[in-house]
């Protein structure tokens, strides 16, 4: 049984910004980067956008964006990697375009799914691979590609990690089943005493925050994998704890000192989308005051934009998107 509550985006708020979008949609029906060279493929693009638009866009524009993913998609199941040589987030572009057929639905869509959660699989650190359970990798997933193997995990992050998650379990995965208890090992291991996340078990210097320090995002993008994944409801309240006592309204919490002081910028609207869900995830009001900000936030043409360009908030399709998500979760 196909489960739609771990979608992303909802009718309402995004219906007066949806002509931006439809504005930008390509004539091959994907959306495309002007900014990022590697997310001018719109693989990855394509879907977050459907991801973001409100349940009543018009019916052709949903149709053309998934018959893009659907040209895009490999033999295996993936999307994001139609150039052998440049691969486009392939663990989130595929994420993406199952949660978006799961979404909108249109024929074939069970197929498609079937396909994309099959390659989803295939991406996870596992013992199939060669990783045990003392690894650090291990139940995560990467950016994706080649199948890796001990000891070269490479990157790993907890918001592949989520993502994969997610789709799985839009896609029926069972809690109780393996690759989301392996899961559950990788999310374990992210969660600090104080109930928040720090982003890797691998790749220290990407935990924005320095070392394994807590910080909003991350924690944001962790009760959320933790809900998906059929988690302990004490550690999703620990998250969600952390969450109420640190949120900022116009930025991403958790992060001192002037070596990071770009960050909480940075991460401004994808923060604002993970920690909207994650509210109502966990059963807490939605912040007005992020809501306020994130509307007073639009531009003339309908769009979004960060000036900090840490995370390529500052392509507008991303910054919107963000926005839009948030908006339509509060």
């Amino acid at each position: 049984m196909l489960r739609r509550e771990f979608l992303l985006g909802a009718a309402g708020f995004g219906r007066a910004r949806r002509p931006y979008f439809e504005r930008m949609q390509g004539a091959d029906g994907g959306w495309h980067s002007s900014t990022y060279g590697l997310l001018r493929s719109g693989q990855s693009l394509t879907g977050f956008v459907l991801s973001a638009l409100p349940a009543s866009t018009p019916p052709g524009v949903a149709a053309k964006g998934i018959a893009f993913l659907r040209r895009h998609t490999d033999s295996g199941g993936a999307v994001g990697r139609a150039n052998p040589l440049l691969y486009d987030y392939p663990v989130y572009a595929t994420a993406l375009a199952l949660l978006a057929e799961v979404r909108w639905q249109r024929d074939g869509w069970r197929e498609q799914v079937r396909r994309h959660a099959a390659y989803l699989r295939t991406q996870q650190f596992t013992e199939e691979s060669g990783w045990q359970e003392a690894d650090a990798p291990f139940g995560a997933w990467g950016m994706g590609g080649d199948r890796r193997t001990p000891p070269h995990a490479g990157h790993v992050d907890l918001s592949m990690s989520r993502h994969a998650v997610e789709a799985l379990t839009a896609a029926g995965e069972s809690a109780s089943g393996p690759v989301l208890t392996r899961a559950r090992v990788f999310l374990s291991r992210l969660q600090n005493s104080d109930g928040g996340f720090h982003f890797s078990t691998v790749v220290a210097d990407a935990n924005k925050a320095g070392g394994t320090r807590s910080y909003g995002s991350a924690t944001a993008d962790g009760l959320l994998a933790l809900a998906s994944s059929g988690a302990a409801k004490d550690r999703i309240n620990a998250a969600a704890s952390w969450l109420r006592r640190h949120h900022r309204p116009d930025s991403a919490p958790g992060f001192e000192g002037p070596a990071y002081a770009r960050w909480p910028q940075g991460l401004r609207y994808y923060y604002a989308a993970a920690s909207a869900r994650a509210f109502a995830k966990a059963g807490m009001a939605a912040d007005p005051d992020q809501a306020r900000l994130i509307a007073i936030g639009r531009r003339g043409d309908g769009s979004w934009i960060n000036p900090e360009p840490l995370v390529k908030e500052d392509d507008p399709l991303i910054a919107t998107g963000f926005a839009l998500l948030a908006q339509d979760a509060s």
